[in-house]
């Protein structure tokens, strides 16, 4: 039995609407995959809530903010930032089981665009995160966070929020093609908590020693968490240079990550697939 193939587009307008028509087929397998297991979807969208309320209501009351200011409206916007972050041991989880179960050699052998497969999981990632980051926002509505800004510098908020996901997000997707299984999923866990924690997230960067104050204030994760906090109009942004240019290293840092991984994961989707 022969098996045609269709042929690929020949002009850079057809390829690019085939790269994003399957792109959009392999999104759509994964939103179909979370919605038959949505006990695993509701866990990982309620995690970060467990974490705001252990810091917000054990932890935070220790917590005092350089200049005044609610604990919790401090916190927020450094969660949501976290949130962000922790989208990176999903991505890596899915994409690697996807290889160790041999669904990324079924789909190479099919008549698809090559780059369909990472930007497919790229664009249902994007589209969970913001699904939790809604919830996130939920909550912090809930616990008493408020936004003091004005809707258009709220929703620049959102945008870095998003735009640092979409940095971490190609950080995961690299990480599982170079893994050869989802049990790796513990080293990464150890790379992502630490530089997690080593950020103003959770606490004011002025009340850690000098040097450790330092790399967490250049942390991109503290970069986009200060952008937020000025933008949305709550305590704890700082007076440092870094603090002053947050919005700036809010953008730079994910567009230099993305510039790094995203190319990588694309070059090592490619040699697997020779």
């Amino acid at each position: 039995m022969t098996v045609i193939l269709p042929p690929v587009p020949r002009t850079p307008a057809a390829r690019l609407r085939w790269a994003a028509a399957d792109g959009w087929t392999i999104a759509r397998r994964t939103l179909t995959h979370w919605g038959r297991r949505p006990g695993e979807t509701a866990v990982a969208l309620l995690f970060p809530v467990l974490m705001v309320l252990m810091f917000g209501y054990l932890l935070g009351g220790g917590i005092l903010i350089p200049g005044g200011g609610d604990y919790r409206e401090f916190l927020l916007p450094g969660m949501f930032a976290m949130t962000m972050l922790f989208g990176i041991e999903t991505t890596f989880a899915a994409v690697a089981t996807d290889a160790a179960r041999g669904v990324t050699d079924r789909f190479r052998s099919m008549p698809m665009a090559p780059s369909a497969v990472v930007t497919g999981r790229a664009t249902a990632d994007m589209l969970h995160s913001a699904l939790g980051l809604a919830v996130m926002i939920g909550c912090g509505l809930a616990v008493g966070w408020r936004w003091r800004g004005d809707a258009a510098d709220a929703a620049l908020a959102l945008a870095l929020l998003l735009l640092l996901r979409l940095a971490f997000l190609w950080i995961g997707i690299y990480l599982g093609l170079l893994a050869r299984g989802p049990e790796s999923l513990a080293a990464v866990q150890l790379l992502v908590w630490p530089v997690g924690f080593l950020s103003n997230a959770f606490v004011p960067t002025g009340t850690m020693p000098g040097w450790l104050g330092t790399l967490a204030e250049w942390n991109p994760i503290s970069a986009t968490a200060t952008a937020a906090r000025h933008l949305f109009g709550n305590p704890g942004t700082g007076d440092s240079w870094v603090a002053e240019h947050a919005v700036a290293l809010a953008v730079a840092w994910p567009a230099l990550l993305i510039a790094i991984f995203f190319p990588l994961s694309i070059r090592r989707y490619r040699r697997l697939s020779r």
